[in-house]
């Protein structure tokens, strides 16, 4: 059997993310800060011989998936199933603005929980497994790269390890972290996850 490798990145920083308020759907665009972290995520992924680069519709990441694929002369593909999970009445809070019931099933059990308006953690894993099923067997044999976010990087590294969502919390995704994992038959190998050595030469975070 021939081997995928898919390169998973999330965007780069947002205001959202630099101030840790749910965004989900909103298109909320990079810092300046975000937009250095994708260029050495560019940098540092230039180097492997990549088919293809799918990034989600959302501005934040597609730009982020710009710079990525240009070094290998590549346009992006965009993916709805990699858009971020919908929060809902949520989007633009932060968790001390939730009531302490809802914060406190989004941190223990977020399996549970559907943001009003939004989507559940399962219907976004749903998604997110038929998109990454779809792109390994697109891909026997060849490396892509993943543009994406905080949730779905979650569950694709989750997938990976034999975990489910309920398990959410055990891996992070940091804005422009770089995971690998190649996909054989039904094995998946983790690579690295979440690598930030890219980023350690940029100056620190601004606005």
């Amino acid at each position: 059997m021939r081997a995928t490798r898919l390169f998973a990145v999330r965007h780069g920083a947002t205001e959202y993310s630099r101030d840790r308020r749910f965004t989900g759907s909103r298109d909320v665009p990079l810092t300046t800060d975000g937009r250095l972290q994708a260029e050495a995520v560019a940098q540092a992924l230039a180097g492997n011989t990549v088919a293809a680069v799918y990034t989600s519709p959302l501005e934040r990441a597609r730009i982020c998936a710009d710079l990525i694929a240009k070094p290998h002369r590549l346009e992006p593909r965009v993916e709805p199933d990699l858009r971020e999970m919908s929060f809902g009445g949520w989007e633009g809070l932060g968790r001390d603005a939730l009531s302490p019931s809802d914060a406190e099933t989004w941190r223990l059990t977020p399996q549970l929980v559907t943001p009003p308006g939004g989507e559940s953690l399962g219907a976004v894993a749903t998604r997110v497994r038929a998109t990454r099923d779809r792109l390994i067997a697109a891909h026997a044999g060849e490396s892509a790269i993943v543009v994406t976010h905080a949730v779905v990087v979650r569950l694709i590294v989750l997938a990976a390890l034999g975990l489910g969502p309920e398990r959410l919390w055990s891996v992070d995704a940091s804005p422009a972290g770089i995971t690998e994992i190649e996909y054989v038959g039904d094995w998946a190998t983790v690579h690295r996850m979440n690598t930030l050595a890219h980023l350690e030469t940029l100056p620190e975070a601004r606005a």
